[in-house]
């Protein structure tokens, strides 16, 4: 059979009644009580002159009034047939008219190359069976949908685009709970004005134990564009090229759920034409080509309490702005726990927003709270797990007993037994399949439920001596590896030596910085581990190789906790020499890092007591200089001045490489007592002396800590210099610290030089230099600050 070409006047009117009525198809037909189908293919032409009974249920949907609807009717009367057509017997259906397939190479779609297409769809006759009333039809929208402004930005420009240069198809993956359901069910309600021929939503099961086979699939949308059951072809491919011909040229939406894979997808993919295709998995379909793709995550922060708001109500979010805050943090921002929150709250009408978070707050029951009625977000995160091959579900466990936000492959790998390159295989494949995110290049994360999911597994699937064995594993090759990278630091300590510990002696001094900044809830963690397990030399050994690395993060509170363990540590071992020096490396944490003076000096105390009864010459020194450091900044200079005598004498005992550090260190502090008594001459004197040191010694060992000594001994004779009004002078000593620091990459330290030099420079009546000086220094303080570090940096004091 043939069908009509062209859009007829009838067509015409209709449509523009229609318009003109703010009625989208899928609106008037339901009023009308015609079929989507029929409505369509009137105004499109391809029926000309529908009954007289349908038209006046049009006119009467659409409100028309006399004139209105007798020129509707004309237009339907001069449309019919007037010869007379051949119906079939009763039930047998009018299949099309089918061409021979094309050639290869003609255009037809690689995923079917030899499926047969047909011309043109089947024209609805008296024989074909009109779509079952509803069939695919979009479930209804959420009326509280929140956010994804940008993400629905993003596909409605790609659907406003009348000549794309691929298919119109979107794919929206991530982790379960994203809500990506709701997300394309929302999208499609939105475009339906701009896609009047239909929309329609089929869930393919990617989840289920046997998802839907593409065959089924197909065999499903088809009825839904009105093709009877006798005229749907019996094969995949065949069914694939019914269903691109009868879409060509069709502005409808349709919308794929919960795709499994990509061989499940292809088939259903339009070749061409307007239509819009929106694909939802929680898997990647890296495979899938030509697509726009759209990945979700969580919602931020503020999205994710506006969603809190809409279902719970804005009263209830509003009147407890913390309590929801917490709540929606201890949801993870995710979408579908954020649903469950807030509908536990509209179910118990007089509970406490911060009631909810308090219970919630409890790791153990969160995921049996994050329940009610049909809304679960264990089962959505089992419903994948059940899916993986058992290595990928062992990596998924051991990932829960990371200690850091993120980790990298090499690190897991300790913890699963595996290689690393075998653990970064798997934890991509565990990316496609949306339970693990990529965080920063070669790191990843858990979402902070699936991490708690994980957890359960680990517990339910493994034995506790199978975990006790990896984290064990894991945690001694992390204290190995920090201790190595520490050593990297150390004034001396060789290369060689460092190598025989852990291999670590091709690592450059940045890389080894890097590890140990980025790993330290790892090995903070293993710290922690091997002092409950009564692996005490580990720990002393540990902290002891990261000390020199200490002064170059003197921002992080950490180390107040390394070093307590390893004084810990050493008084459990017995052993005095350990505990002398560890628990000056605590005085030093107590002055340097935590600003806490009073305690510091307390310890520093200490540490003099137990260096003197062991005759140790080297810690006293270090003790008296922290002594003085702590009396110092309580403004006591003359105590203080004293004390780093006393230090420097003891410093003259001993002849290592540590010891010239600290008899330099003692005379920097001496002569910032000085200028703080007022003896700013005196000060700049015993500066030189000191700077003079320290050039000595980065002549005679060219290492970072050299150059950073250097660095801030010249810094501190430039504030000499400025408390005696010598500008010039200040400016000459600030920009030799500079060339220091650059030769350690600018460390954070830097900052404070910059923007007292700008100071010196404005003294000197040179605006526009301080101006471009204290810009460089803003700009190193804002990216400070992103990266979560102090400006002040090491061995300042």
């Amino acid at each position: 059979m043939t069908l009509a070409s062209g859009t007829g006047e009838f067509g015409h009117l209709l449509a523009g009644h229609r318009v003109a009525a703010g009625l989208t198809q899928e609106d008037l037909a339901a009023t009308a009580g015609v079929s989507l189908r029929a409505l369509g293919d009137m105004e499109r032409g391809r029926t000309r002159g529908p009954q007289r009974r349908t038209v006046r249920a049009l006119a009467a949907a659409l409100g028309l009034d006399g004139a209105q609807s007798a020129a509707l009717e004309g237009a339907a009367q001069s449309g019919r047939p007037r010869g007379v057509r051949r119906v079939p017997p009763q039930g047998q259906a009018v299949r099309p008219v089918v061409p021979p397939a094309a050639p290869a190479g003609a255009g037809a779609e690689p995923a079917a190359r030899s499926a047969p297409e047909p011309a043109a769809p089947p024209a609805p006759d008296a024989a074909a069976e009109p779509a079952p009333p509803g069939a695919l039809a979009l479930p209804r929208d959420l009326a509280d949908f929140t956010a994804r402004e940008q993400a629905l930005a993003e596909l409605s420009a790609l659907t406003a685009d009348e000549h794309p240069a691929h298919p119109r198809v979107v794919l929206i993956s991530g982790q379960p709970g994203l809500g990506k359901t709701a997300f394309a069910l929302h999208a499609a309600h939105a475009l339906a004005p701009a896609f009047p021929d239909g929309q329609l939503s089929l869930d393919l099961g990617g989840m289920a134990a046997t998802p839907l086979a593409a065959r089924e699939a197909l065999g499903q949308v088809l009825r839904a564009l009105g093709v009877a059951d006798g005229a749907v072809p019996a094969g995949t491919e065949e069914r694939a090229g019914l269903f691109r011909a009868l879409v060509r040229d069709r502005r409808l939406v349709l919308v794929l759920d919960n795709a499994a894979d990509e061989a499940q997808v292809r088939p259903l993919l339009p070749g061409s034409g307007p239509a819009v295709t929106i694909v939802t998995s929680r898997h990647a379909l890296p495979g899938l080509e030509a697509v726009h793709r759209l990945r979700l995550d969580v919602l931020s922060p503020a999205e994710a309490s506006a969603l809190l708001a809409r279902i719970a109500g804005p009263e209830r979010v509003e009147a407890a702005p913390d309590a929801a805050a917490e709540l929606t943090r201890l949801c993870g921002y995710l979408p579908l726990a954020l649903r469950i929150a807030g509908q536990r709250l509209v179910a118990r009408p007089q509970q406490p927003v911060a009631q909810l978070a308090r219970q919630l707050a409890a790791e153990e029951n969160r995921l049996d709270l994050l329940e009610t009625g049909d809304l679960a977000v264990r089962p959505a995160f089992e419903l994948s797990y059940r899916r993986l091959p058992e290595q990928s579900r062992l990596v998924l466990r051991r990932c829960a007993l990371t200690a850091g936000a993120d980790f990298t492959a090499a690190v897991l790998a300790r913890y699963a037994g595996l290689s690393a390159a075998r653990t970064e295989l798997v934890l991509e494949q565990l990316v496609d399949a949306g339970l693990v995110q990529p965080a920063a290049p070669e790191r990843y994360r858990l979402h902070d439920l699936v991490r708690l999911y994980a957890g359960e597994r680990l517990t339910a699937d493994e034995t506790a001596e199978a975990v006790a064995e990896a984290r064990t594993r894991a945690g001694s090759w992390l204290l190995r590896e920090a201790a190595a990278h520490g050593l990297r630091f150390d004034p001396d300590h060789t290369a060689a030596e460092g190598a025989a510990a852990a291999g670590a002696d091709s690592v450059p001094l940045t890389e080894a910085a890097r590890w140990l900044e980025e790993e330290h809830p790892e090995w903070l963690a293993a710290l922690y581990r091997a002092q409950r397990e009564g692996r005490h030399r580990e720990v002393i050994d540990t902290a002891e190789a990261m000390h020199w690395f200490s002064d170059r993060l003197v921002s992080w509170d950490l180390w107040g906790e390394v070093f307590q363990l390893s004084v810990d540590a050493a008084r459990a071992s017995g052993d005095r020499q350990a505990e002398a020096v560890h628990v000056n490396y605590l005085a030093w944490t107590y002055v340097t890092c935590l600003h806490r003076y009073r305690r510091g000096i307390e310890l520093a105390g200490e540490g003099l007591a137990l260096a003197r009864d062991l005759g140790d010459h080297e810690q006293q020194g270090w003790a008296l200089t922290y002594l003085g450091t702590g009396l110092r900044h309580l403004q006591r200079y003359q105590e203080a001045g004293e004390s780093y005598q006393r230090a420097a004498e003891a410093f003259a005992e001993v002849d290592n490489r540590a010891a010239m550090i600290g008899r330099l260190v003692t005379l920097r502090g001496a002569a910032t007592c000085l200028r703080h008594l007022g003896r700013a001459e005196e000060a700049q004197d015993s500066r030189r002396r000191a700077l003079a040191r320290a050039l000595e010694l980065v002549e005679r060992w060219s290492s970072p800590l050299m150059h950073l000594m250097a660095a801030v001994t010249a810094h501190e004779l430039g504030q000499d210099r400025a408390a005696l009004k010598r500008w010039p002078a200040a400016e000459k000593a600030y920009r030799q610290a500079l060339v220091h620091y650059e030769a350690i990459g600018r460390p954070d330290s830097m900052t404070k030089t910059l923007t007292e030099l700008g100071t010196a420079l404005i003294e000197q009546g040179r605006a526009d230099e301080a101006r471009e000086i204290l810009t460089e220094a803003l700009t190193d303080l804002s990216a400070d600050g992103r990266r979560g570090r102090s400006p002040v940096q090491g061995l300042s004091d």
